[in-house]
C-alpha cells in the first residue's frame, strides 16, 4: 500500500517519538506500506519542525530519508485539487498524491482537507493518520 504523507504527519512523527504518525515509519520499515512525499510537503514540514523544535531535526532527516519523494504535481492536476475545495496551500498536496497514483493521502489536517476525508478523489482515499493505520494492519491481516 502506497501512502502520501502530508507534512503535518512528517511533521509530527519527528516531533514526538511516540503516536500515530510514527507507527506508518514503522510499519514501512517491515515493508507493509510505502511512504511518499513531494519536496513541498517535507520543505513545510522541516521549516515548521525548524520553529517549533529544531532540536528535532536530526530525527525528521532520518525519518524523510526513508520515503520516496514524488515530483511536484503538474499545473493540471493542481487546478484539479483547487477544484475540490482545497486552498492554494493545500492544493500541491492532494495533487502530488493523484499524480503519483498512491493509495492513501494522509493527513492530520480536519480544517482544511477534513471535507474530503473518507473520500476517493483519483483513485487516492484521503484518510486521518488514525484510519490510515487500521487500513494497513487490516490489510495485512493483522
Amino acid at each position: 500500500m502506497r501512502l502520501f504523507l502530508d507534512a503535518n504527519v512528517l511533521f509530527s512523527a519527528a516531533y514526538m517519538d511516540k503516536g500515530r504518525p510514527g507507527s506508518l515509519f514503522r510499519l514501512a520499515e517491515v515493508e507493509l506500506c510505502e511512504l511518499m512525499a513531494s519536496p513541498y510537503a517535507i520543505e513545510e514540514a522541516r521549516r515548521n519542525l525548524a520553529i517549533k523544535r529544531a532540536e528535532r531535526l536530526s530525527v525528521f532527516s532520518r525519518l524523510t530519508a526513508v520515503l520516496t519523494i514524488c515530483p511536484e504535481p503538474s499545473k493540471g492536476y493542481i487546478e484539479w485539487a483547487l477544484a475540490q475545495g482545497l486552498g492554494l496551500k493545500d492544493a500541491p498536496i492532494l495533487a502530488a498524491a493523484a499524480q503519483a497514483k498512491v493509495d492513501l493521502l494522509v493527513t492530520g489536517d480536519r480544517t482544511d482537507f477534513g471535507h474530503l476525508y473518507r473520500r476517493t478523489l483519483r483513485g487516492v482515499e484521503v484518510l486521518p493518520p488514525v484510519e490510515a493505520l487500521d487500513r494497513i494492519l487490516s490489510a495485512a491481516g493483522l
